[in-house]
């Protein structure tokens, strides 16, 4: 883990916490002492001190089995009271239900934060092959339609702030990480309204995503349908899942004002 140059009013035995509830925002879901030491390389016994006192808090939780700690239930209550105020969910939700009622593709919602996409909600579909996402799944900006999405009105200047043109790690062969080529492709997103990623972040599946806009206009958000390739053909891409997929995210923005 690179270790963040803490300013002076930075309390560093909160930050030691903070720093150490991130590391469950990962594909484990249980982490031992030893690891989480390994990890944000400090001794073992502060390591143990800090799950302590957030098991207490009810942030953490032991399982009393296999002796590794995971999150507990009042940090899932936490992200819910984000989802909450944020806002942004309930208007929007009708619309992933419709999408997936009309492509049986799942759709989600995701917000641009701290340089990642961060997922919302999820609306499955009852598909027995699909793509899987869940809420608070981090995913990165430039190599994903619901990334390209949101950052194609942007200027070069803000996509500079943003750390987007600095962070473009190739996944597969086909994520583009040359930035003049990314400019001129994230220009052709906000042309035709949409963006797609074609196996850019993952080999074998294809995405679909719009914009979401509030009442000054400003983009809040974005709606995906990811799918395996093998049913995302150009084809269906074209006649079925980007005219819903563009319905539902002009209905979206119109209910949070824009337009109006």
């Amino acid at each position: 883990m690179v270790r963040r140059k803490e300013p002076r009013s930075v309390i560093k035995a909160v930050n030691s916490a903070l720093d150490l509830l991130e590391e469950f925002n990962g594909d484990k879901d249980e982490l031992g002492v030893t690891e989480l030491s390994k990890r944000l390389n400090i001794h073992k016994n502060k390591v143990f001190r800090l799950l302590a006192t957030l098991e207490t808090k009810g942030y953490i939780e032991q399982n009393k089995a296999t002796e590794n700690y995971r999150l507990g239930v009042n940090s899932l209550k936490l992200g819910q009271t984000f989802i909450k105020q944020f806002g942004l969910v309930p208007p929007v939700k009708p619309f992933l239900k419709e999408i997936v009622k009309q492509c049986n593709e799942m759709a989600y919602i995701g917000i641009i934060r701290q340089n990642s996409v961060i997922c919302l909600d999820v609306e499955e579909s009852n598909q027995v092959v699909k793509v899987t996402k869940h809420v608070g799944l981090k995913l990165p900006i430039h190599c994903t339609a619901i990334g390209k999405a949101q950052i194609a009105y942007a200027t070069e200047g803000e996509l500079e702030k943003l750390g987007v043109l600095d962070n473009m790690e190739r996944f597969t062969p086909n994520t583009i990480i040359n930035k003049v080529e990314f400019i001129k492709h994230i220009k052709e997103v906000a042309r035709q309204g949409y963006a797609i990623d074609n196996e850019e972040y993952h080999p074998g599946v294809k995405c679909v995503a719009v914009p979401i806009r509030d009442y000054t206009g400003r983009v809040v958000g974005g709606i995906s349908v990811p799918g395996p390739s093998y049913r995302m053909t150009d084809e269906r891409l074209k006649g079925e899942i980007i005219p819903v997929v563009k319905s539902a995210g002009e209905k979206a923005s119109k209910r949070l004002g824009f337009g109006a």
